[in-house]
């Protein structure tokens, strides 16, 4: 498994699986998404995105979107991808990240903290107010200074074993599914040898 940034050709995948999880969809730029893969089938397990506000005050950095396929879930790919977005955060030259999580445990994990709203600038307290209007359950603001960030060991592990649950895997299909007997049967081009 691996995390690398969004292709553009990848953008159609991101918004149908965005939007099959309820997540957040505004402003949507395919560049800012990280998607997570299994290197042996290329096939995706998981994504999120590194937004920034940039506004008169000073520039803001967020990480949003956050989703792992069902087949997926459980085995440290959306650890990974928050891992990749705070390194991408870093890069851009932010201190500090903010997150606006349904699952504030989830994000503590990783050294996350929750943020009184009155203690948030102004415009992340209007992004907090624009995510609750659009989404539904308790919505927890949530800041990480980058040198906090923490990977813990048992993720990093699974994520290094992670393979696809296939819940929708299907038998191979046999002659008596279809009401053939294969000992009697005879077929169009059977040559009787």
């Amino acid at each position: 498994m691996y995390v690398r940034d969004a292709k553009n050709r990848e953008e159609v995948w991101l918004l149908d699986h965005i939007e099959a999880m309820g997540l957040d969809d505004a402003a949507f730029r395919s560049r800012d998404y990280v998607v997570a893969l299994d290197e042996e089938t290329n096939e995706k397990a998981g994504f999120g995105r590194l937004r920034v506000h940039k506004t008169d005050e000073g520039d803001y950095c967020e990480l949003t979107g956050i989703g792992v396929l069902d087949a997926w879930r459980g085995q440290g790919v959306g650890a990974h991808v928050i891992e990749r977005l705070v390194e991408k955060s870093g890069d851009a030259g932010f201190d500090v990240v903010y997150s606006f999580a349904l699952e504030p445990t989830y994000l503590a994990q990783f050294g996350f903290e929750p943020v009184p709203t009155g203690e948030l600038p102004a415009p992340m307290r209007t992004r907090l107010a624009a995510k609750r209007e659009t989404m539904t359950g308790d919505i927890v603001p949530m800041r990480l200074s980058l040198e906090q960030f923490e990977m813990p060991e048992r993720l990093r592990e699974a994520f290094k074993m992670a393979v696809s649950v296939d819940e929708e895997s299907t038998p191979e299909e046999a002659p008596e599914d279809f009401g053939i007997d294969p000992e009697s049967a005879t077929y169009k081009y059977d040559t009787g040898r």
